[in-house]
């Protein structure tokens, strides 16, 4: 190339910068960047999100106005101890998440028994995140139900319903927060299963709301809520079994409240007192008796000074009822006396070297260490 011609080229090249163009050479070819005049962007195929003035009614159903509801007044309940740690001092470990439902706004909190059993320290959080200190007022092993108090005022609380008023198959929403803090406020629905489902813990039987709204640990002392927003039980338990799904049980709200206004006032709950120890067929096996009764339950033992005592009762008789209820288990005898108010005059139907009679047992409170 001459040098005419290279001055020609290169005022060429500048003049195309300068003209808009980025041109490159490739293999001999100029190729340009610029956007040709004839050809328009590619318009977006994907639409925009439709803006809504307001959520519609196919969406915003009963039962997400529920959650809303009472969602704010559902809690988190942690539950610290001392243990020692491998340089063998204490320190406050947790025991285990539960939740709760704020019922009053001055703090009181209802939650489950096992949640707060046994802790050293208690801490309670928020749906709005904030974190305080609890306090057990008291707490019922016998119905797994306690009350947490908070010092703190204006908090949101959940409205307790009529758990009488419940109908099978209507829906319900299990709230709390299963598996811990990470999953706080979590809502499961589900619809109201069955009513008066009997289940034996311990020495006693329990009248449970049956449910199949995912229960899951950490639900434990959370709120079963119903369509209309209001807390119809306290979430207490589920069946834990290898193949068995959706079957969750909640405290009936009408059953925890006058318990939990007892353990307020008090402390504890007062129950009526009879003054026995009494074995069944299934829990004389397991203290090494065989029972050759075919109904009822064996008089072990009588409380010296107690009501079953000052009544006439004696070691060996059999009872059979108590007023028209009849008993053939220790749950079943807890379950009737538990009905009772202290200071009433109960019928005591009994077997006694195989003549029946009946012998009339005025119930005093149980004794504390009871």
């Amino acid at each position: 190339m001459n040098r005419k011609i290279g001055q020609i080229f290169l005022i060429a090249v500048v003049g195309a910068l300068i003209g808009g163009g980025l041109v490159l050479g490739y293999g001999g070819r100029f190729l340009s960047k610029s956007t040709p005049q004839n050809m328009t962007p590619m318009q977006n195929l994907l639409q925009e999100p439709a803006a809504q003035a307001q959520v519609s009614e196919a969406r915003n159903t009963p039962l997400v106005r529920a959650a809303q509801t009472v969602g704010p007044a559902v809690v988190g309940i942690t539950n610290k101890a001392y243990a020692r740690n491998s340089f063998n001092r204490k320190e406050l470990v947790e025991q285990g998440v539960g939740s709760g439902v704020i019922f009053d706004g001055n703090g009181y909190i209802a939650t489950n028994n096992h949640v707060v059993e046994n802790a050293q320290e208690i801490t309670v959080s928020l749906a709005d995140g904030r974190v305080l200190a609890g306090r057990v007022l008291g707490a019922d092993p016998a119905t797994d139900l306690a009350v947490v108090k908070v010092d703190a005022a204006g908090l949101p609380t959940a409205v307790l319903g009529d758990s009488d008023s419940l109908l099978v198959g209507e829906p319900a929403l299990a709230i709390g927060n299963p598996l811990g803090l990470e999953f706080k406020g979590s809502v499961t629905a589900g619809v109201i299963s069955a009513l008066n489902r009997s289940i034996e813990i311990g020495e006693r039987k329990f009248k449970l709301i049956q449910t199949d709204a995912a229960i899951n640990p950490g639900n434990s002392g959370g709120a079963l809520v119903n369509a209309d927003g209001v807390v119809i039980g306290i979430n207490s338990a589920k069946i834990a079994v290898a193949g068995v799904e959706g079957i969750g049980f909640s405290i009936p709200i009408n059953t925890a409240r006058p318990i939990l206004q007892s353990l307020i006032e008090k402390g504890r709950v007062v129950r009526a007192y009879l003054g026995v120890g009494i074995l069944d067929r299934n829990t004389a096996a397991s203290y090494g008796y065989e029972l050759t009764i075919d109904k009822g339950v064996y008089l072990l033992q009588i409380a010296k000074g107690g009501p079953a005592d000052k009544a006439g009762l004696r070691e060996g008789d059999v009872i059979l009822k108590i007023g028209d209820t009849e008993v053939n288990s220790v749950a079943d005898l807890r379950g009737a006396v538990d009905e009772q108010a202290v200071g009433n005059t109960v019928s005591v139907t009994i077997l006694r070297k195989g003549n029946q009679q009946t012998v009339n047992v005025l119930l005093e409170e149980m004794p504390t260490q009871q």
